[in-house]
């Protein structure tokens, strides 16, 4: 980004003007808190499936192997290179044009069909709360939502943030009180039992981790969705600084609440047994903590602030998800429109909209079958980020980072290692549906990235020289390597995936305990027969060819490359 000499205003390549914001610490990290968390909705659901011992575990342990060193690299990259685009940025610079476009295109993708939930969840909640249930006005309701925050949006990062502000400290006050109101109706000890059912094999701690892992890694991720808003504020060293102090709110946020909740209800019955909790209607949760123990006035209460707290969350992804495509345009490597940006406010609108239009479209789907894709494809563009940072900690020269995580390369190279093995085990214990799922969305960055290189011609179109094209494929000179590896990795994972998902998922048939004559996974095998996308069955030998397709895939793009690619130099 250059600067034209007018005040508060910065250019993309092309002269199109950014409006520059004046935003302080408090806003930043409210902001960065609404796209981390906005209250503790999910959790619910990992209790009765992990086991309230095991969840609480996992919400304590997860900051500090994915939560914090996610937070502590997005801050190191953010004050060395605070850019519009953030995470694309870095891991262009890092790794080149088409890792850097797996990157934005996988995070980008995945908070659009994120975003969509939180005008679905929104819906839901309130619509739980009314007598109501009138198909057309839960959609009025839903794209009155989506309108209003487009408008808030399209207004300037500013005012996105004044919203998020005073939506993020009534959730934080509101589970703030669950907290409170928890630990003075202690009812035992909340760690108890450990796990869901009693462990009758060491691969049953898989099987329970796996149930609660994604949605735990979930909660804690979004560190780096601010980063893509830098190059509209005045001071971006803001958003470290934010991010640092953000971290810890977060985990007393989840954390205490939750610990609280569980205990309770321990002396409370059957009916509030941990089994029971979960996100839908008739679940227990956060809000039958307040009810219960403060009276049906708190239940409508924290209906309420459910909706807001959704709100909060969709009101400040708009702003980073549009800000994704915004960037890629900019480097050429998607719809050139996206790069408008408003006279008045400053503000890439098209982008803004193109994030309500696609919210709008979806928001009264069933969104499971595009849920199992999210996850895979946030965690696979964290995995870019973590090599990034490694490789820029050796480039970028010490004097231009104003922050830098303590302990030297080799404290770095740890806080990165450690999440990736998770990320790459996380691919496999979550199951077939959510391993085929994003497999799918994987694949989907490399098959857009020829296609759209291609036509807009991608960062050659601004340096040639610095981004040599190869005339042959029309994509940058050595891509059809890259795309070999890429797939190349698809295939070991795909490997991975067929020698451990049906003895994992076999595993769950047969390692159970008995309830009500059947046993635990007997009953959930019944449930589980017909998947997403078919039978068990079915899933295993649809990830066997797919694999097979890959591995053939690699073969094909590596002999091409060495066919069609200059050779590479030496030194």
């Amino acid at each position: 980004m250059t600067n034209d000499g007018k005040p508060g205003v910065a250019l993309d390549a092309e002269g199109r003007g950014l409006k520059k914001h004046k935003m302080s610490v408090f806003t930043v990290v409210f902001m960065v808190f609404s796209l981390v968390a906005a209250g503790c909705y999910g959790i619910e659901d990992m209790i009765p499936e992990a086991g309230p011992g095991l969840t609480l575990i996992m919400l304590i342990v997860l900051p500090f192997v994915w939560g914090l060193p996610f937070g502590l690299v997005a801050a190191e990259l953010g004050s060395a290179r605070p850019q519009e685009g953030g995470y694309y940025k870095w891991v262009q610079e890092a790794l080149g044009e088409f890792w850097g476009f797996q990157a934005g295109w996988w995070r980008t993708i995945s908070i659009y069909i994120d975003n969509t939930l939180y005008v679905v969840l929104a819906g839901g909640y309130l619509f739980s709360m009314l007598p109501s249930e009138n198909r057309s006005i839960e959609f009025a309701f839903k794209a009155i939502m989506i309108l209003v925050f487009m408008w808030i949006n399209i207004r300037g990062v500013k005012d996105v943030g004044i919203v998020t502000n005073a939506l993020s400290i009534f959730v934080i006050v509101a589970f703030a009180m669950v907290a409170v109101i928890g630990f003075a109706n202690w009812g035992g000890n909340p760690f108890e039992p450990i796990t869901a059912y009693p462990i009758e094999a060491p691969s049953d701690w898989i099987f329970y981790i796996g149930a609660g892992i994604s949605i735990g890694m979930w909660m804690y991720s979004g560190y780096e969705s601010m980063s893509t808003i830098a190059g509209e504020l005045e001071d971006p060293q803001v958003i470290p600084k934010a991010t640092l102090i953000t971290v810890p709110l977060i985990m007393a946020t989840y954390i205490l609440p939750t610990m609280a909740g569980i205990s309770a209800f321990k002396t409370q019955g059957e009916d509030f047994d941990f089994l029971n909790w979960g996100s839908d209607s008739t679940s227990i949760g956060y809000a039958t903590v307040a009810e219960h123990f403060m009276g049906p006035a708190f239940g409508i209460f924290f209906g309420i602030v459910a909706v807001i707290a959704q709100c909060s969350i969709f009101n400040t992804y708009i702003a980073s998800g549009s800000r994704g495509f915004f960037a890629l345009a900019d480097d050429n490597l998607a719809p050139k429109i996206m790069v408008k940006v408003d006279k008045t406010h400053g503000v890439p609108y098209v982008a803004v909209i193109s994030v309500a239009v696609v919210n709008l479209a979806l928001c009264m789907i069933d969104f499971t079958t595009l849920v199992v894709v999210d996850v895979f494809l946030l965690v696979s563009s964290y995995i870019l980020v973590y090599i990034s940072a490694m490789i820029l900690r050796r480039r970028i020269p010490r004097e231009d980072y104003k922050f830098r995580i303590p302990g030297g390369m080799g404290f770095l190279r740890l806080i990165c290692i450690v999440p990736i093995c998770i990320a790459v085990i996380s691919f496999l214990i979550n199951g077939s549906d959510y391993f085929i799922g994003g497999m799918i969305g994987i694949i989907s960055g490399p098959v857009i990235y020829f296609f759209w290189r291609r036509y807009f011609g991608g960062l050659s179109r601004k340096d040639p020289v610095a981004h040599p094209e190869n005339e042959k494929t029309g994509l940058a000179t050595g891509d059809l390597r890259r795309m070999a590896l890429l797939f190349g990795i698809l295939t070991a994972i795909g490997v991975a995936g067929c020698l451990f998902l049906p003895w994992y998922e076999g595993d769950w048939v047969t390692g159970l305990m008995a309830e009500d004559g059947l046993s635990y996974a007997d009953a959930f095998a019944e449930n589980y027969d017909m998947t997403l996308f078919g039978t068990q069955e079915a899933m295993w030998a649809g990830i066997r060819n797919a694999t097979i397709a890959s591995g053939a895939l690699t073969v094909v793009l590596a002999v091409l490359a060495r066919v069609v690619e200059p050779a590479r130099r030496e030194g």
